[in-house]
């Protein structure tokens, strides 16, 4: 299943990839979507390339009943992103979401960028299931968790660019 999401700032883009490469502002999302508990790291520098790493233990009571059952109470979710040094006013990178135990991946590229109104972070990639007969459904069900998880990253970071973190 094919997934695009932009999220939109109020603040230029090297003001967003400082933040992004914030672990304080990292732990602020992940607690903002609703894990129970979080953990992240982030490796290199704003300025040029960085990666962020996170770990995180959902609840999933918003997983479809028949689906719990694959994956227990709760879940882990790890997250990795790996930015590039900016280029031409703009900036790539790749991201990967796995599911710990449950044969649920997203792989993406990223791009930020300028907009008129401030900056836009571009998600666009692959959420895959491996699951025979019900891949279709476990996809669906895990792309309202994914879009859940991009509108909480974008809310946590409108309220940290302005100044009042989570």
């Amino acid at each position: 299943m094919h997934l695009r999401a932009a999220l939109r700032y109020d603040a230029d883009p090297a003001r967003v990839a400082a933040m992004m490469a914030d672990v304080a502002f990292v732990e602020d999302k992940l607690r903002r979507s609703g894990a129970l508990d979080q953990h992240a790291e982030v490796v290199g520098d704003p300025r040029t390339g960085f990666t962020v790493t996170a770990r995180r233990r959902m609840p999933t009571d918003a997983i479809p009943a028949q689906f719990r059952g694959f994956v227990g109470s709760t879940l882990e979710v790890r997250h990795v992103e790996a930015w590039e040094p900016p280029a031409d006013g703009e900036r790539r990178g790749s991201v990967v979401v796995e599911i710990v135990g449950a044969p649920v991946r997203f792989t993406g590229r990223l791009r930020l960028g300028p907009t008129a109104e401030g900056a836009e972070v571009l998600v666009d990639g692959d959420l895959k299931a491996s699951v025979p007969f019900v891949a279709a459904a476990i996809e669906e069900a895990a792309a309202g968790a994914v879009q859940a998880a991009l509108d909480a990253e974008e809310e946590a970071g409108r309220a940290w660019l302005a100044g009042n973190p989570g």
